[in-house]
Parts: C-alpha cells; structure tokens; sequence
C-alpha cells in the first residue's frame, strides 16, 4: 500500500472517531492556515484540512484537525455556507456568520 493510501487511511480513522458518520476522504491538505480574528487569540495554526463524505445529513462537509490540541473545527458544507477565493486564501462564512 503506498504510503498517501496507508496515511488517508489512518486519518479517516482518526476523523470516524470524532464523526462516525464520515465515510470518505474526498482530499486533505498538508497544512492549513486558519485565521480566528480574536485580537487576543491571533496566532498562526499548522493543521490538516479535510473535504468528506457523510453518510448522514448533511453528507459533505470538511474537518479542520489541529495537531497542537484537541480543539477541531467541523463545518458542514450547506446552502447557508458562503465561499470566497480571494487567491491564496479561501475564505467561508457560514449560517452564524462565523
């Protein structure tokens, strides 16, 4: 097994533990950015980005997983989640406008 399969493998794993209703890994990034624009909180986070399948409502969504805590972001990808590519940063608002 190649070494991005047997990885896909392992972290879809980790992802079921968090959401057993994950089924699939649709791709992963190797290092995600995420900005929280909290003066006191701003900080540079090195996590994965994960695009999967559900096999419950709603059945895409993706997963940010933070290596330095417990603390992951889950988002699903529904008709109130609002995208903008401004190249290199894809930025989201979702229906709390978060």
């Amino acid at each position: 097994m190649e070494g991005t399969n047997a990885g896909h493998l392992m972290s879809l794993a980790a992802l079921q533990r968090q959401d057993p209703y994950i089924n699939r890994l649709l791709d992963v990034t190797g290092q995600v950015a995420l900005y929280n624009f909290n003066a006191k909180s701003n900080e540079w986070i090195k996590i994965l980005l994960f695009c999967v399948v559900r096999s419950a409502t709603p059945h895409h969504g993706f997963t940010i997983m933070n290596r330095l805590s417990t603390e992951n972001l889950v988002e699903p990808i529904n008709k109130d989640l609002e995208f903008q590519l401004q190249d290199p940063f894809l930025l989201y608002k979702n229906g709390n406008c978060k």
